[in-house]
């Protein structure tokens, strides 16, 4: 069977009139780590949005592709149910949902249910595995969470769910070393030939622990180069003004 593959060429969007994206071309396949990052401003967190179908982000050019189906006319459900998973940078508070219910109801919108029994079991294991207490079980999803409480409960949800190809949007963001780690390593277990990544970030530290296939730098709205984990640690080094010159002078 054929790995899942996102392809996007010449994406351009706009975001309340502002075009964002000016011709993004990229390519994940499914088992693979890619890094996307580049300086404020660049257009990383609109492609992740674009992506997954927000409606505020409205594309007006190019294509993008997944496992084979066209995405743009895709609602944001279906991109799920397709394989897609977006973790935010700034995740949402539900009052009133606790982590198991939701759980239930995304495994069950995805056509994945399972016996009540295999649930909970699974779900113990996910949370020890990343070292959430027990009590948010019946916590509400992000609904006064630390920082980095809402960063481990999303990547719980990636663990449950499972998706051929997770999008994690600065999910490094705030995150202590030690919650750093634990995120990074609960990413890492996740990954392989079933399920790739695509993580989104301003600064390489995460890198250091999810050893990225490919680097990929966005600055205004379009990739400008690629490389491999090598370009991240030139990056921690030089920055991203020495790259961005080069890339210029390339095409001049």
């Amino acid at each position: 069977m054929s790995k899942a593959v996102l392809s996007i060429s010449g994406l351009r969007a706009t975001v309340e009139g502002k075009e964002i994206l000016k011709g993004v071309d990229l390519e994940v396949a499914q088992g693979e780590i890619h890094a996307l990052m580049g300086p404020n401003g660049s257009g990383k967190s609109t492609l992740a949005y674009t992506l997954m179908g927000h409606p505020k982000y409205v594309v007006t050019g190019g294509s993008a592709t997944f496992d084979g189906e066209d995405l743009l006319p895709l609602t944001a459900d279906a991109r799920a149910r397709l394989g897609l998973f977006l973790c935010f940078q700034y995740p949402t508070a539900i009052p009133g949902v606790s982590t198991v219910n939701f759980l239930r109801a995304a495994l069950r919108a995805q056509g994945k249910e399972m016996p009540a029994r295999e649930f909970l079991n699974r779900l113990g294991a996910e949370m020890q595995e990343l070292k959430i207490d027990e009590s948010f079980r019946a916590r509400y999803i992000n609904d006064g969470f630390s920082g980095g409480e809402k960063k481990r409960s999303e990547i719980l949800q990636l663990a449950m769910l499972r998706p051929k190809l997770a999008i994690l949007d600065e999910t490094d963001s705030g995150l202590d070393v030690d919650a750093l780690r634990t995120v990074a390593d609960g990413v890492m277990r996740l990954c392989g030939p079933d399920m790739g990544v695509l993580v989104i970030t301003h600064y390489p530290r995460i890198l250091e622990h999810l050893h990225p296939d490919r680097v990929h730098v966005l600055h205004d709205g379009r990739v400008v180069t690629s490389g491999g984990a090598d370009l991240a640690r030139q990056i921690e080094r030089e920055g991203y003004e020495p790259i961005l010159g080069t890339a210029a002078a390339a095409t001049a």
